[in-house]
C-alpha cells in the first residue's frame, strides 16, 4: 500500500461533523426481525444489542421490518475477533424479486492478525460485478464502528465512522441503470464461505474456534420509509420534509469529504473492478469511465 500521508484520523468527526450524525441506541425489537439460524442470533441489553453467531451446523441472520426508498442509514458493527477464516458477516440493502437492486457491505474474515477484507458491491436490475474491496485502518474486532450508506436518487456513498470510502453515481443519463424504483429491506448475516471468502478458499474455517460472533448496536435510519405502495417522502426532495432532516436526499460530497475518500482508495483500496482490464477484456464498463 502507498504512503498513508493524511489528515490526522482524531481530526475526522470535527471535519466531517456535517456529514454523517449518529443517532442513539436503536431499539432491535421494533425495527428488526430475526429470520433464520435457530436461536443464534439474539437480541439483548433491552434491545439494544443484537449478536449473531456461527457454529458448524448454522449461521444466522435477521431484517428490517421496514422497506426503504432511500435514505442514510447506519449501523455499529463489532466484528468476529481473533480467527475469523472463513467466516463472511453481510451488511446490506436488497430489493425482492429476480431483477433485485443491492448495496452491499460485506467483511471477509482473516486468520489472526491478518486484516479484514470489506468488500462493496453494488447491484441493479440483478445485475453486480461491481465490486470494490478495501482493508481498514482500524482493528473492526476491538470495538465497534459505524459503517454507513448514504443512497439518494443522485449517488449511493459507503462510509466508515464517517469517512466516504466509494461513491457509486447516477449516470442513467449515459444509459447505466441505477436502484431508485425498488424498495430495500436491510438484511445482515453470519455464514460460512470458507470455499471463497479467505484467500479464494485456500484457508479454512477453524471450527475449534466456533462459535463465531458479530455484535450491532446503534442502528440510525434516516430514511424514506415504504409502505404499501407509498413512500414516507411527500417527494424525493429535500423540501419534502424538514431540511436539517431531509437533506441527504440531495447531499453530495463536499471537497472534505471528497479528499477523505481518495485518501481511502489510494492507501487501502486493493481491488477495483474499474481497473481490472484481465476481466474485461472488451473494455471496462461504462460507468468507470464516466465517473
Amino acid at each position: 500500500m502507498a504512503s498513508t500521508n493524511s489528515p490526522s484520523l482524531p481530526l475526522l468527526p470535527i471535519l466531517l461533523s456535517a456529514y454523517f450524525l449518529f443517532s442513539a441506541a436503536a431499539n432491535f425489537n421494533q425495527d428488526f426481525q430475526i429470520t433464520w439460524g435457530n436461536g443464534r442470533a439474539k437480541i439483548l441489553n433491552n434491545a439494544n444489542l443484537l449478536t449473531l453467531s456461527l457454529d458448524r451446523a448454522s449461521g444466522s441472520g435477521f431484517q428490517s421490518k421496514n422497506e426503504y426508498l432511500f435514505g442514510k442509514i447506519d449501523m455499529q458493527l463489532k466484528l468476529v475477533p481473533g480467527n475469523s477464516a472463513g467466516t463472511v458477516t453481510a451488511y446490506y440493502l436488497r430489493s425482492e424479486g429476480s431483477s433485485w437492486d443491492e448495496i452491499d457491505f460485506e467483511f471477509l474474515g482473516n486468520l489472526s492478525g491478518d486484516p479484514y477484507i470489506v468488500h462493496t458491491n453494488v447491484f441493479t436490475q440483478g445485475k453486480g460485478n461491481r465490486e470494490q474491496q478495501f482493508y481498514l485502518w482500524f482493528d473492526p474486532t476491538a470495538d465497534f464502528h459505524t459503517y454507513s450508506f448514504l443512497w439518494n436518487p443522485q449517488r449511493i456513498v459507503f462510509s466508515v465512522d464517517g469517512t466516504p470510502i466509494r461513491e457509486y453515481k447516477n449516470l442513467e443519463s449515459i444509459g447505466i441503470p441505477f436502484p431508485k424504483r425498488q424498495p430495500m429491506r436491510i438484511y445482515s448475516s453470519l455464514w460460512n464461505a470458507d470455499d471463497w471468502a479467505t484467500r479464494g478458499g485456500l484457508i479454512k474455517t477453524d471450527w475449534s474456534k466456533a462459535p463465531f460472533t458479530a455484535s450491532y448496536r446503534n442502528f440510525n435510519a434516516n430514511a424514506c420509509v415504504w409502505n404499501a405502495g407509498k413512500s414516507s417522502c411527500k417527494s424525493n426532495s429535500p423540501s419534502s420534509a424538514a431540511p436539517a432532516t431531509n437533506a441527504w436526499l440531495s447531499q453530495e460530497l463536499d471537497s472534505t469529504a471528497q479528499k477523505r475518500m481518495n485518501w481511502v482508495q489510494k492507501n487501502y483500496m486493493i481491488y477495483n473492478y474499474c481497473t481490472d482490464r484481465k476481466r474485461f477484456p472488451q473494455g471496462l464498463p461504462l460507468e468507470c469511465t464516466h465517473s
